[in-house]
């Protein structure tokens, strides 16, 4: 969906597609009948935002072979949705029954991260509609903060060097401009603004910036004004932003019961108590190299609750937007709505690029998971529905337009 800001700018709504398991381009085409299409219509859209996933492999295949990336932007085409943003934190296997810190990995310290993501951009060229002022991708910040030394901090940079080359390569044969986010995350070398600011310092911030992820702004108990103008004092753009919000429990103890009913395998629930803002502030390094040790960080929500962290708490846990958890539980929703405020305040809007992203809905407590394809597209529908209101709250104006054809 695109929405217009008051200075005249197009902002583009979607939603991340990693939330589906197809890591193939037959399977990629598949899901977008099953469930892009119908989010499509029951939103009353004739245009759709996707913020496709596509794990290594099939980024690879597309970057090399012209003919499938026609064929892929042919087929979005023809369903009225369209890609300007592209998710290239997880690098495969993201909806696999066991993904913990495998998402880490290959980090930006490898030349596979490196390849994996100009990879993206080059499919990405070719599938932006004509129209579109750039691309994006999100990834992830550097590397999970163990280990990391000076010389992995090192290899890092040069990537990152490689990465804005590359970048301007791209731009020079398809006259089309992509940019990367840096996604800030709770237990990463990067976890929040300020140590995003410290760690990206002197990149090429004409492709180089941040992807805003508002579930994991709130875990690191940021408050989004003073975020963004911590970020815009840098120099460093929000490439996009990933409308998100996290679980939170005022008091854990009385809702341990209620909490332990969201512990599952398959994803990291990194959990922040509010002395996490204090303990951090300010750091240009990564998070303790023991979280557990300080009393107010774990690596996973089970590890919270055995060890009594006191509260209140903010899990990484992404939770759909319009079905906050019941209590004595809660969501980051008024961290998602200052932040919307303060982006899209004033005279111009801060990013362009807003991808709904609850990749959780397959590993939801069983009473409030979606039992069919039917079931997801509705409720992704009904997120995104959410996110296009508050935007129209804060001035924005929907659009309607077809896919742009060149």
């Amino acid at each position: 969906m695109r929405l217009r800001h008051a200075d005249g700018t197009v902002v583009h709504l979607g939603y991340c597609t990693n939330v589906h398991p197809a890591e193939d381009l037959a399977g990629i085409i598949a899901q977008l009948d099953t469930y892009a299409v119908p989010v499509r219509e029951r939103l009353g859209a004739d245009l759709l935002g996707l913020g496709l996933w596509l794990a290594a492999p099939v980024a690879a295949e597309l970057a090399a072979d012209a003919g499938a990336r026609r064929r892929l932007r042919a087929e979005l085409t023809a369903r009225a949705l369209e890609v300007v943003t592209l998710n290239g934190f997880p690098y495969a296997a993201f909806q696999a029954p066991v993904v913990k810190g495998a998402v880490y990995h290959p980090d930006w310290t490898t030349p596979g991260r490196l390849a994996y993501t100009l990879d993206l951009a080059r499919v990405l060229a070719d599938l932006l509609p004509a129209d579109a002022a750039r691309g994006s991708v999100s990834t992830l910040p550097l590397a999970w903060r163990d280990p990391w030394d000076a010389a992995r901090a090192d290899a890092a940079r040069r990537r990152l060097d490689e990465l804005a080359a590359g970048l301007a390569a791209v731009e020079r044969d398809t006259g089309r401009r992509v940019r990367v986010g840096f996604e800030p995350e709770p237990g990463c070398v990067v976890e929040n603004t300020a140590q995003a600011v410290a760690a990206l310092s002197g990149v090429d911030v004409t492709r180089l910036g941040i992807c805003l992820d508002l579930a994991h702004l709130a875990c690191a108990w940021e408050e989004p004004v003073a975020a963004l103008a911590r970020l815009r004092a840098a120099g460093l753009p929000v490439v996009k932003v990933q409308v998100s919000a996290a679980l939170e429990a005022a008091d854990p103890l009385a809702g341990a019961n209620a909490l332990r009913r969201w512990v599952e395998p398959r994803f990291l629930h990194q959990t922040r108590s509010s002395a996490c803002a204090a303990a951090t502030a300010g750091s240009g390094r990564g998070a303790p190299a023991d979280p557990a040790g300080p009393g107010w960080a774990a690596d996973d929500l089970d590890v919270a609750l055995d060890a009594g962290l006191p509260g209140p708490w903010r899990v990484h846990y992404h939770v759909p937007l319009h079905a906050p958890p019941e209590p004595p539980l809660d969501s980051t929703l008024p961290v998602l709505r200052a932040a919307l405020a303060t982006l899209f305040a004033g005279p111009g809007a801060a990013c362009d690029h807003l991808d709904v992203e609850t990749y959780t809905w397959g590993v939801l407590p069983a009473a409030r998971r979606p039992r069919t394809a039917a079931e997801l597209a509705a409720g992704i529908a009904a997120e995104l529905a959410f996110t296009r209101a508050e935007l129209v709250a804060l001035g924005l104006a929907p659009t309607c337009r077809k896919v742009a054809t060149r």
